[in-house]
């Protein structure tokens, strides 16, 4: 799945393609079932994931999306390195496909749909 501007999003479990250009991981916890030889990354982002207590508060409630993805926003904003890890990301979307890796079923509700927007627009 295309989200334009050079980025894309798509599940870790999918097979590399070459147009996925630099594949990053963007959750904080590694995908179950997937060896770190099979999910072929340039970078496993951590940095960038929501924190554990805002994941799990969230538990990906079709309903809270909304408050979610501004809390997420916030910490995206606060934490240091995850400023630094925004700044790595788009210089790799600068050099060429960036994609974005996930476990989640649920990429629209999920915290990598809110990340390509800041990406892409800022915070």
């Amino acid at each position: 799945m295309s989200d334009g501007a050079g980025i894309r999003v798509r599940r870790v479990y999918e097979p590399a393609e070459k147009a996925d250009g630099a594949r990053v991981l963007v959750d904080r916890l590694w995908p179950r079932g997937l060896s770190k030889e099979d999910a072929r990354l340039t970078e496993w982002c951590k940095e960038v994931a929501p924190s554990s207590e805002l994941r799990r508060w969230y538990a990906h409630e079709e309903g809270r999306f909304e408050r979610f993805a501004e809390r997420y926003r916030a910490e995206l904003a606060q934490e240091e390195a995850a400023g630094e890890a925004l700044e790595r990301l788009r210089g790799l979307a600068d050099q060429g496909p960036l994609t974005l890796l996930t476990a989640t079923k649920e990429v629209p509700l999920s915290h990598v749909a809110v990340l390509v927007e800041v990406l892409e627009k800022g915070l």
